[in-house]
């Protein structure tokens, strides 16, 4: 199986580290060093070589710091975590703190009067840091680069990722390496720029028409690369990676050379050199000031373009979701057949679910652990099911099932949270209100030029009007068999990037009851020019959503009631799609299973006397 029930990190294990960081940071002259989950790829997912967070804190979550005081130890989370990291840390020894409510820069003045704080600068973005360094005003309080104490005190720190790298074929990616080199170097030479600097792993990737296995989950490649205004690369990685198919594919136009060299080829280059001071590490704009070059601060020019997928990788999109819809659908109607029986836990669920999609035969990972929460388990947003948490599923609860794979023409996500048995009036009123937030976004068409902060708030409003929301955004990006989490749009209330056409993002509104069940419901989408109404302005573009995802939502968990007419109409529509684009796809037993899934609502009498 790709996906293992070990438990990757001990609380109890925490209190030593944590000691011998501070001995560390006492003999360094430090009052407090910062301990971030990026690696100097600064993407999001990392290899087990660079969790130092994890290895420190026992906090297994994608996203966070930790910043060590002498008195405290605060682990910095979002919404999604907020439940989890109470389970995963030793909380005499780490105090969780809510972030980004709560800033970096007052926090550390409200605990520490005076002193150094150290970083490791290849571990902090320049945005990272110069937000820290306001937040610390006039106080006693400065930063400073420092060496990496964790790696100082892990002794048995894994080695660096040897994953072996791929080509990903033009006619998986649409465009050449070469096209999109040229295109992005154009650019580069109008505005007088030498060269851009390239970190994130999965810009290169993209670039490139290459793919890796650095980091489990994300088909990505872990090297730096600068591209210059020529179109030509420097490319810096371990050359044990690569076998001569690679080597040819890249060309002569992009020049090999091992990661150590990275730092002495910054110190060489002259000129304007564009940096992403948001997604760079600190010490490349650090070198590159110092050797003279001048700095120009600007967004890495591969993560727009990345993010509007061509119709080649739309198209591929499309008939990755068909093919793992259909092996959804086949788990759905093997969990619906046996769950009722009793005796399923949910590693049996996880690891079924791998099965279908492994028996598809065009598997090549799966697209991150899947999250299969069971009752109260369900409220743990990013649940990570182990052998010591694994729970039996029992008549009357609901699961949350999330899930995806990777496959060479697209990545998948979806969730969907399923009924065991009947289950109370308040679990499917909290549903009801997630599937019309999702519906309200499937429906919506918008100006052009609007972004996710400009709609999230749709998909929010039925749980409003019920006083619950939900602490995680409604959507983010999906790569083309690249990262399943992938910028820059997301659908946020903080997400300023405009939505544009091709771009794929997840629809996934939820609720969660801590102790008690969670619900989400996800479909992934693609923006996509809307069509011109009789009425509309013909001067006003529009966008809309198309869905990709076709796998049947719970019929059982929907107060039927509860939606209009519209909201019935779509999901009426939406299943009978399923059942049409699915169906050809399945056996017979599970084919039977769907129809019957996928059949029109009916509002019932008890519903209407309610």
């Amino acid at each position: 199986m790709f996906q293992s029930f070990e438990s990757t990190s001990d609380p109890k294990e925490g209190p030593a580290r944590l000691a011998a960081l501070r001995a560390r940071m006492a003999e360094a002259g430090l009052a407090g060093f910062i301990v971030p989950r990026a690696d100097v790829h600064q993407g999001e997912y990392v290899a087990p070589h660079d969790e130092r967070l994890q290895w420190l804190t026992g906090f297994t979550g994608s996203a966070g710091f930790c910043i060590v005081l002498p008195g405290v130890a605060g682990v910095f989370v979002d919404g999604r975590y907020r439940t989890q990291i109470k389970a995963q840390v030793d909380l005499a020894s780490f105090t969780p703190v809510p972030w980004p409510e709560t800033k970096p820069g007052p926090w550390i003045c409200e605990n520490l009067s005076a002193g150094i704080v150290g970083f490791d600068p290849w571990l902090h973005s320049a945005r990272e840091i110069d937000e820290i360094a306001q937040g610390l005003g006039a106080s006693g309080v400065r930063l400073e680069p420092s060496a990496n104490l964790v790696d100082a005190v892990w002794a048995d720190q894994p080695a660096p990722p040897q994953g072996n790298v791929i080509v990903q074929p033009q006619e998986r990616a649409g465009e050449a390496s070469l096209d999109k080199r040229a295109r992005l170097a154009a650019g580069l030479a109008k505005a007088e720029i030498s060269a851009v600097v390239l970190t994130l792993p999965d810009s290169i990737s993209w670039l490139l028409n290459i793919r890796g296995s650095d980091v489990a989950r994300n088909p990505v490649v872990h090297a730096f690369a600068i591209l210059h205004a020529d179109a030509t690369v420097d490319l810096f990685l371990d050359p044990a990676k690569i076998d001569d198919t690679v080597r040819a594919h890249l060309g002569a136009a992009v020049r090999l050379a091992v990661p150590e060299a990275f730092a002495a080829a910054l110190e060489g280059l002259a000129g304007r050199v564009q940096v992403d001071r948001a997604t760079a590490p600190l010490a490349v704009s650090q070198i590159l000031r110092a050797a003279g070059a001048e700095v120009v601060w600007g967004d890495d020019p591969c993560i727009l373009p990345k993010a509007c997928k061509n119709p080649v990788e739309i198209a591929g999109a499309a008939e990755a979701h068909l093919r793992d819809g259909a092996a959804m659908v086949e788990f759905l109607a093997w969990f619906d057949l046996t769950a009722p029986g009793g005796g399923l836990t949910e590693m049996d669920v996880v690891t079924a679910l791998e099965g279908y999609r492994r028996a598809t035969g065009a598997l090549r990972e799966i697209s991150f652990d899947t999250i299969c929460g069971a009752g109260p388990n369900g409220a743990v947003i990013h649940y990570r099911v182990t052998k010591a948490t694994n729970r039996g599923i029992e008549a009357g609860e609901i699961v949350v099932i999330d899930s995806g794979g990777q496959y060479a023409d697209g990545t998948t996500d979806v969730t969907r949270t399923v009924a065991v048995g009947p289950v109370d009036r308040d679990a499917r009123a909290a549903f009801t209100r997630v599937l019309q937030g999702m519906i309200a976004l499937s429906r919506l068409r918008w100006p052009l030029g609007l972004a996710g902060a400009h709609i999230d708030a749709l998909a929010r409003a039925p749980l409003w009007l019920a006083g619950q929301d939900y602490n995680h955004g409604t959507g983010h990006g999906v790569g083309s068999y690249l990262s399943v989490h992938e910028g820059p749009a997301r659908i946020s209330r903080l997400s300023d990037v405009p939505l544009r056409p091709g771009m794929i993002l997840s629809n996934e509104p939820g609720y969660y009851r801590e102790g008690a069940f969670g619900i989400r419901i996800e479909n992934l989408v693609v923006v996509e020019p809307a069509p011109d109404l009789p009425e509309g302005d013909p001067d006003r573009p529009m966008l809309r959503f198309r869905t990709l995802t076709f796998v049947p939502i719970d019929r059982r968990l929907i107060d039927v009631a509860a939606l209009t007419p519209a909201e019935r109409d779509w999901l009426d529509r939406y299943h009978a799609e399923v059942l049409d684009r699915i169906g050809p796809r399945v056996p017979a037993e599970a084919r039977a299973w769907l129809a019957a899934a996928t059949a029109p609502l009916e509002v019932t009498a008890a519903e209407t006397a309610s």
